[in-house]
C-alpha cells in the first residue's frame, strides 16, 4: 500500500525515528495525516539498522527523510517479548 502512496504523489515527508535499538518510520500523506509504515499482518515495521530504514524506503522511490536520533540507543540490546 505504501509504495502505491509513493507512485501517486500522496506521501508528503518521511520520518525515520530510532528510539532505543529500534527503528520505524513515518510518513504524513498530502491531506496531513501521519501513519506509522506497517507490515502487511498490522505490525510496526521496524529494521535494526537506520541504514537499513533508509534502504528499504529508498527502494520505494523515497529519497528525503527526516531523521530523528534524541532517544536513539544504538549499542542498546533490543528485547523480544513472547
Amino acid at each position: 500500500m505504501l509504495k502505491g502512496l509513493v507512485e501517486a504523489g500522496a506521501v508528503k515527508a518521511v520520518s525515520i525515528i530510532a528510539n532505543g535499538s529500534v527503528v520505524h518510520a513515518e510518513i504524513i500523506t498530502l491531506s496531513g495525516d501521519k501513519k506509522v509504515i506497517t507490515t502487511q499482518a498490522g505490525a510496526i515495521k521496524t529494521w535494526g539498522t537506520i541504514d537499513s530504514a533508509a534502504k528499504w524506503l529508498k527502494t520505494l522511490g523515497l529519497g528525503t527523510m527526516k531523521l530523528e536520533v534524541g532517544k536513539w540507543m544504538p549499542n542498546q540490546r533490543g528485547m523480544i517479548f513472547k
